[in-house]
């Protein structure tokens, strides 16, 4: 009994070994493809052109959103929109298509879709963008980004998309 004992022992000894060796972090092992740094650039991404629809895309934000029932825009939107501004001062080649869209029910959707897609063009041409470079469309619950009952999941449909265009269209 006391020789397995023993043996189940020297076993246990000799497995931790092994696992402790596999997984040693020593400079033998292949080198992590992991960047070391957090704006080490992506794959892919390295040939976004500076005023670009790539580049409004991924480094200005082009979704805007709004509390539920409400066509208000607080802090945060302004923040998003004043970064739009800033970028469509710098490019003003571009036109701007103002999507709304609107998941709250008991309200006219179509017409609270509208009221926003509004708000974010007052505030662009607030903050002097020209209103012959913008037009606004509410689409109330067309285009769902997610259709579903969980109001986490219903807020992703309160927003208004800003949407570049070379030339103007009123689809």
């Amino acid at each position: 009994m006391d020789r397995m004992i023993e043996n189940t022992r020297r076993l246990l000894a000799a497995s931790l070994l092994v696992l402790t060796a596999s997984c040693s972090t020593s400079e033998t092992l292949a080198p992590s493809m992991t960047p070391d740094v957090t704006n080490t650039q992506i794959a892919g991404f390295q040939n976004v052109q500076p005023g670009s629809e790539e580049d409004f895309i991924l480094n200005v934000g082009r979704r805007t959103y709004f509390t539920k029932g409400s066509a208000a825009l607080d802090s945060v939107a302004k923040t998003t929109l004043d970064t739009q501004i800033a970028w469509l001062s710098k490019y003003p080649r571009w036109l701007l298509k103002l999507q709304g869209f609107a998941d709250d029910p008991g309200a006219s959707e179509t017409a609270l879709s509208q009221q926003r897609a509004d708000a974010v063009m007052n505030y662009l041409a607030a903050g002097g963008i020209d209103r012959n470079r913008m037009w606004a469309k509410g689409y109330g619950k067309d285009r769902l980004v997610r259709d579903c009952p969980d109001a986490a999941c219903r807020s992703q449909n309160r927003r208004v998309v800003s949407n570049l265009r070379d030339e103007r269209d009123e689809s």
